[in-house]
């Protein structure tokens, strides 16, 4: 029996495609990743009859990223990235997608794609491909691609009954836009990152990034800033006055409107106080129309859930996401707002009729006939977002509910009529100076009465005027006004102005818009309004004064032109990126040059990196006290030595008392963050002396065999969680004693021997059993938990029966310590002898 292999995005959607296609049938077991299981049933493919595998990858499989060499800061000019060589990396490879799909691949004499249908699904499908011709050298023809916009029977099953091929030309386009952002954001980001915080300390940014599409999203936040703060109030004067009808006044609008001369303002003025009346000159009753909404697109999707619902972008396209997968809504990345001509209005209409909250409204549209809607563009990808099923507030939580509810309410009031009203507009005279009055009435609310935050107000004047009427007026008054700026720019109207100049595509703008914030280019204030800071405004100006074309949009959205051709087969892949490139380089080249200009506006506003922070280390080169600079990025910088040394980020920096590196002598700090503190030398951290130590790593990696804060002296047992690093002592954290994690990224924190006095390592000595350290443990006689009053133990932290009773994990928890670790020196933990004195370890390890 032959097999076929299928593989989709994400795990849920592997799942709800298996489902479907195997109408329930299907069995799952775990495969090579974890993450990702293997739904199989038997099934009819191609006329015979196969065994089918459903799985999926998560996300992208591959990440394109520059050659090791290439990687380092320090020793790279960024100039060199516009050629570097670039290489494919496994995005995630602790989930082992890569094997997966080749372990499950490797025999299978079919392969269908069940990626999202976007570009970004087509580069995935090629990701796939490439993984699985490692060890299975598939034809074309028996590759497929699944295409469909909803997780629902229909769709799915038509998606399986008419497979296509994957395209070729989108993939490579992807290709084109992550090898040009890859050099051009790389290049610029690292060297205004180390020009300005080498040189200022309060910029409090972590990273000072530049990107094609990000920063002309930033410019048009800092352009509006510069109309806001070079916009002059102009004052103006207005003439006031009412009438009163049925006991209501009723205010006039004077026809003349603004009146910018204060004294033609007077005159007028004196003109309409010699009259005490105001005559109906005439009333007009019109008809007018309020048109329902257009289909709905990412991007309308996204500027509405800002302006309604107060929801970011990256927010909102993330619970888009998850009511996607779970069946609720249609694919929710699409520049499409026309319903196609074969779309079933009626049937996904009546998915809602029993909804308790637009359920009465679906009922009325589907017996009086729906209205035809609107037409918009097709931009041939996916159809709009719609809802796929009925939904409540207690199935999808109170987000997935706000985004749920705003696209279904969308597609309902793009079936239903427009909103009728009625507008009444009154012209009155007092002497010979015009007033008008309007007000309206609501005929048919037709789709406001399900899209309620557009509802209208009926205004009309308590009193039906007819022609000739006269109303006594209140005394008229000039009142002086003045002009006031535009507000700043709201997610939604920058949203607006992204997809007008083509600044990223429909998935990418909200990554682009939470880039600028999370840079501290921005701050959102109230109304979701984008404010940016001095960091993003000096950036911006910076750039408009070396080259504007940097800031511009119009650069990114030509470059985006070009990709579009090769995703259409009419450009070629390497004639468009290599001119690309070296328009750029160019570009980079000439902004190095220049960078002063942008300096000299950074003088102004910032603290020179010598002048920032306060004491708190000694430098281990000239002894001089180097300075904390606390804003991000958080490091130490010597005056004397006009050095700066980065140090770990998120938490604060201490003096850890006095002591020093025996390799550099400088004095130790420590970290701490959420609990998990560690001890590092600003050198060591920066620049390892020693082989075995990674950068960016505490005295808890050090390999140093005598250094007290060292690990050979501090480690105890494997970590529980993460499997690659040691569980070490935190000697700082008495009388709350806890061990923690030595592996960087690992959050593992073990509390241990709460109260104790003293907890130390025996770090010649371990447990026969396995393999961890000895550990003695002393208590204040009066307050010890040992047996018997006893208040100093010795023993293994897991073997021993009250020491790990004083743990917080069980012993089940803890595994048995990986011979070959780097506790100790050379020679130590590698099956070597284990040294008998400090001279021989010191000569073992640097020997």
């Amino acid at each position: 029996m032959k097999t076929v292999l299928m593989v989709a995005e994400k795990p849920s959607l592997a799942a709800s495609i298996a489902k479907i296609l195997s109408g329930g049938g299907a069995t799952s077991r775990k495969g090579r990743s974890g993450s990702c299981p293997i739904h199989e049933y038997e099934t009819t493919f191609k006329g015979e009859r196969v065994l089918m595998k459903m799985t999926s990858v998560c996300g992208h499989v591959m990440s394109l990223d520059f050659s090791a060499k290439f990687n380092n800061w320090d020793a790279v000019d960024p100039l060199e990235l516009f050629t570097a060589n670039t290489v494919q990396k496994e995005a995630m490879p602790k989930l082992h997608i890569v094997q997966h799909l080749q372990s499950e691949g490797r025999s299978i004499s079919y392969l269908v794609l069940w990626l999202d249908c976007d570009r970004e699904g087509e580069n995935i499908c090629f990701e796939v491909i490439d993984a699985i011709k490692e060890v299975n050298r598939l034809r074309e023809d028996q590759i497929f691609r699944a295409k469909f916009s909803a997780i629902t029977d229909v769709d799915i099953k038509k998606a399986f009954n008419t497979l296509g091929k994957p395209n070729e030309n989108e993939s490579l386009s992807v290709d084109a836009r992550q090898n040009l952002d890859l050099r051009l954001g790389c290049a610029f980001t690292r060297f205004q990152t180390k020009y300005f915080q080498g040189k200022y300390g309060d910029l409090d940014s972590t990273l000072i990034s530049y990107g094609p599409c990000q920063t002309p999203t930033l410019g048009f936040c800092v352009e509006r800033h510069d109309v806001i703060q070079t916009f002059t109030p102009e004052p103006y004067w207005v003439i006031e006055t009412s009438i009163t009808a049925e006991n209501t006044e009723i205010p006039l609008t004077y026809s003349r409107g603004r009146i910018f001369d204060q004294q033609c303002g007077h005159i007028l003025l004196l003109l309409i106080k010699q009259h005490s009346e105001a005559v109906v000159q005439s009333v007009k009753y019109s008809t007018h129309k309020k048109q329902r909404p257009q289909a709905m697109n990412t991007v309308e999707m996204l500027r509405l859930a800002s302006s309604g619902l107060g929801m970011g972008p990256q927010q909102t396209m993330q619970v888009a996401e998850r009511l996607y997968t779970s069946g609720y809504i249609s694919y929710p990345r699409t520049e499409t707002n026309t319903y196609p001509p074969n779309f079933d209005l009626k049937g996904t209409l009546a998915t809602q009729r029993s909804n308790s909250h637009w359920g009465e409204h679906v009922r009325s549209l589907l017996s009086t006939g729906i209205t035809s809607p609107r037409k918009g563009a097709d931009h041939g990808d996916h159809p709009p977002i719609t809802p796929m099923r009925s939904a409540s507030e207690a199935e999808l939580g109170s987000d997935g509910w706000r985004i749920f509810s705003l696209v279904t309410e969308n597609f309902i009031a793009s079936l239903s009529p427009d909103c009728t009203y009625e507008k009444v507009d009154v012209t009155f005279t007092i002497g010979t100076e015009e007033f008008t009055c309007t007000g309206s009435k609501v005929i048919d609310p037709g789709f406001t009465a399900v899209l309620h935050w557009q509802k209208m107000e009926d205004s009309l004047p308590p009193v039906q005027f007819v022609k000739g009427d006269r109303y006594k007026t209140r005394e008229p008054r000039l009142t002086q006004k003045a002009t006031t700026p535009p507000g700043y720019l709201t997610e939604s109207e920058l949203i607006t102005l992204m997809e007008k100049h083509g600044i990223g595509t429909d998935a990418s703008i909200p990554v682009h818009i939470n880039n600028i914030c999370v840079r501290n280019f921005v701050t959102i204030g109230s109304g979701r309004r984008l404010i940016p800071n001095t960091l993003g405004i000096l950036l911006v100006h910076g750039y408009q004064r070396i080259d504007p074309d940097l800031v511009k949009p119009s650069m990114r959205s030509e470059i985006e032109k070009q990709f579009d051709l090769i995703a259409t087969g009419r450009a070629n892949y390497d004639l468009v990126l290599a001119h690309a490139v070296s328009t750029f380089q160019a570009k980079y080249k000439y902004f190095v040059e220049n960078t002063d200009y942008m300096d000299q506006l950074f003088e102004v506003s910032f603290t020179k990196l010598s002048e920032t922070g306060k004491s708190l280390s000694k430098c281990g080169r000239c002894t001089r006290y180097m300075k904390l600079i606390s804003q991000k990025p958080m490091r130490l910088h010597c005056k004397n030595c006009e050095a700066t040394y980065k140090l770990p980020q998120g938490g604060s920096i201490k003096l850890y008392q006095g002591n020093v590196c025996p390799l550099d002598q400088f004095e130790l700090v420590v970290y701490n963050a959420g609990g998990k503190s560690f001890i590092l030398c600003p050198y060591c951290y920066n620049f390892p002396e020693i082989e075995d130590m990674a950068p960016n790593s505490g005295c808890n990696r050090c390999p140093h065999p005598t250094c007290p804060n060292a690990a050979p002296q501090l480690s105890v047992t494997t970590c529980q969680t993460c499997d690659e690093g040691d569980l070490v002592l935190d000697p700082n954290s008495g009388p709350a004693w806890r061990m923690s994690c030595n592996e960087l990224k690992c959050t593992c924190v073990v509390k241990i021997f709460a109260g104790a006095v003293r907890v130390a390592v025996s770090p010649d000595t371990d447990c026969e059993t396995c393999g961890s350290s000895i550990l003695t443990v002393e208590y204040n006689p009066e307050k010890t938990p040992f047996k018997d009053g006893v208040s100093k133990l010795t023993g293994c932290v897991i073997c021993h029966a009250e020491l790990s009773s004083l743990v917080e994990l069980s012993r089940q928890q803890f595994k048995r310590r990986r011979r070959g670790r780097g506790r100790g020196g050379k020679g130590r933990g590698r099956g070597g002898r284990k040294p008998r004195t400090k001279e021989e370890a010191l000569d073992q390890y640097f020997v």
